[in-house]
């Protein structure tokens, strides 16, 4: 026991731990969000810190230790955010904070990329002022991640598609209302890569506006029995000439509803007639 003991405070010596900072949490998008009232951002692939009286602190209240010029001129208040090393370098960026002793020629390869600034303020606000102040403090080390108003799906699911191909993680969807209140809520919405499946063609809706007079979605079972429609993906010649019943589509989504039904669903390629067994 008394060896146990001598391990655990050699171990801990070395890392220096302060409280613990009230941060939002994440969930997974379920179900339709009406995007008109959220700012969308990347999801970025490295530490989350929060920048507090003058420290870099982890989600976890361990006190991270950067060179002295990496935080010169940042503001007084408080800004959450990631510290990114660019995607696929999350390895580069954990080896790199958590030392005690810090490797300068690996943190000039670093930034903290901003993502809020808490207060009781609506997020659409706090997201103007941490420009702001970023911008102010002029450090070459301190970065507003860029928040994009979206109004369509097919906004959302092209961003995505665009951030995973580029080696991306996915996206992050925040209430633009909303003040700051810690916890797990949908303040804040985490929207990963798609999978993709297959499904069998049993009907069409009719398209609207400009779409009036060509297929608006088309109605489909999945290997699982379930129907669901698929309104995105399609060219305009593809709304023209539709993929026939009966036939077989490939098609990307992120995630399960709560009813099991494929989330944002979107057109990727027919795959011919197949087996399936469409069930009503």
């Amino acid at each position: 026991m008394r060896l146990l003991t001598v391990v655990y405070l050699l171990f801990f010596s070395t890392f220096t731990f302060a409280n613990v900072p009230d941060i939002e949490r994440a969930t997974a998008l379920e179900g339709d969000v009406n995007l008109s009232l959220y700012l969308v951002s990347e999801k970025l692939d490295g530490v989350r810190a929060t920048w507090l009286q003058g420290r870099l602190i982890t989600r976890g209240g361990k006190v991270i230790k950067p060179p002295t010029w990496f935080t010169l001129h940042w503001p007084q208040e408080r800004l959450d955010g990631e510290l990114f090393a660019g995607r696929g370098q999350f390895n580069i960026v954990t080896s790199t904070v958590l030392d005690n002793e810090p490797d300068e020629s690996m943190w000039r390869k670093i930034r903290f990329m901003v993502f809020d600034a808490p207060s009781a303020q609506p997020f659409r606000e706090r997201y103007r002022h941490y420009k702001d102040i970023i911008v102010d403090c002029d450090s070459p080390y301190l970065f507003a991640i860029e928040q994009r108003q979206l109004h369509t799906q097919d906004d959302l699911t092209s961003w995505l598609d665009d951030v995973v191909a580029l080696g991306g993680e996915g996206l992050m969807l925040h209430l633009a209302d909303a003040s700051f209140t810690g916890g797990s809520d949908n303040n804040l919405i985490k929207l990963k890569p798609f999978m993709d499946a297959e499904a069998v063609v049993v009907g069409y809706q009719p398209g609207k506006g400009k779409y009036l007079g060509k297929m608006g979605a088309l109605i489909v079972v999945n290997e699982q029995g379930l129907r669901f429609k698929i309104g995105t993906g399609f060219s305009d010649a593809e709304r023209g000439n539709p993929p026939a019943i009966g036939s077989t589509i490939t098609y990307s989504y992120h995630g399960l509803t709560r009813k099991g039904l494929p989330r944002f669903a979107s057109f990727m390629h027919v795959r011919g007639v197949e087996t399936l067994d469409p069930k009503d």
